[in-house]
């Protein structure tokens, strides 16, 4: 079969690899779409964390059952996506119901070879059935998946400001699933471009450039004086982390959805006398998962209007490093198989 194997930063090989046979407890997808994620992009620039080279990046992903093996209630042939974090089920975190933050986790196309191939052979429990969703809707279910999570981690309630910093794919999945929830969202990003697709495509009613000089006043006139109960940060930008303390009400929540390399610095009585709350949230569970597919069936989310580039799974090579120039326009590109 054919494989892309991203070799180092910045460099990208074709290869041919024999078609895996699916081992006692998984089952084997023929892959049909794969959604290239801000994971992929870091990847390729050599910028994101807990990961080695060589390794085929992939894990916003839709396929058929090629083999089911031990996945009860799945058929060959069925469109299906998959939970791509695959966990022990023994450590503390398994234990407690949080499979998403294992400690021996392995994500697909970051710990392990990912879905930039034909086929893939995943954990049978990690199958999600596809629920009559097309593979363009199924391959961005999991980049939801993690926006949900973000928001279920703040505990968003109706009527709160929510803001979400960074309106790539995953802040425009927060942004979406935290106006399912009730909130009142504001949109913060320094691409106006992006700011625009928020209000037009997503009908975010408030948007902010976080290069404006008078941020943090456009954020109290548009909280009535109050700033945004929470805040969720989806740039992976050590900057704009820093700077999302500051504009936090007091008793608010902060989210980190975005990750990067380096420290956290913040004015700790600052953070203090707002008695705040500062979380991380990493990947998603099938509960979100399933949040997600229920909300696209509803036509709650239509994820399909986030497609702006679409290429075949030869011109990745050729198309990847153009997807990282922010003049390019690209808010989620998608490969077809």
């Amino acid at each position: 079969m054919n494989t892309l194997v991203c070799e180092q930063p910045g460099q990208f090989a074709y290869a041919e690899r024999e078609t895996p046979v699916a081992p006692e407890g998984y089952s084997l997808l023929k892959i049909r779409r794969i959604g290239i994620c801000g994971t992929d992009l870091h990847a390729y620039e050599g910028t994101q964390p807990f990961f080695a080279y060589p390794r085929v990046l992939g894990h916003e992903l839709a396929g058929e059952v090629a083999d089911a093996g031990a996945a009860e209630g799945f058929t060959v042939g069925e469109a299906v996506t998959f939970i791509p974090y695959f966990n022990c089920g023994t450590c503390i975190a398994c234990r407690s119901g949080l499979p998403n933050c294992c400690t021996h986790i392995n994500v697909c196309g970051v710990h392990i070879d990912g879905g930039m191939a034909e086929y893939l052979a995943v954990p049978s429990y990690s199958l999600v059935h596809g629920e009559g969703l097309s593979f363009d809707e199924l391959a961005l279910v999991e980049p939801l998946a993690i926006g949900a999570h973000g928001v279920r981690r703040a505990a968003v309630r109706p009527g709160e400001f929510v803001l979400v910093v960074g309106a790539g794919p995953i802040g425009l999945g927060i942004m979406e699933f935290a106006r399912i929830a009730g909130a009142h969202v504001i949109a913060m990003d320094i691409n106006e471009q992006r700011l625009a697709f928020c209000q037009d495509k997503l009908r975010v009613a408030h948007t902010v450039n976080a290069l404006a000089p008078d941020v943090t006043e456009q954020l109290r006139q548009l909280t009535n004086g109050d700033m945004p109960t929470v805040v969720i940060d989806a740039t992976g930008s050590q900057r704009a982390i820093n700077n999302g303390f500051q504009y936090l009400a007091h008793g608010g929540r902060y989210v980190l959805v975005g990750l990067q390399k380096g420290e956290i610095s913040f004015s700790h009585p600052e953070f203090h006398k707002r008695e705040a709350t500062l979380m991380s949230s990493r990947n998603a569970t099938r509960e979100d998962f399933e949040h997600v597919i229920a909300s696209m069936k509803a036509g709650q989310v239509d994820p399909t209007t986030y497609i702006t580039h679409r290429v075949t799974f030869g011109q990745v090579q050729e198309e990847f490093a153009n997807w990282l120039n922010p003049a390019n326009g690209v808010i989620k590109a998608m490969v077809e198989l």
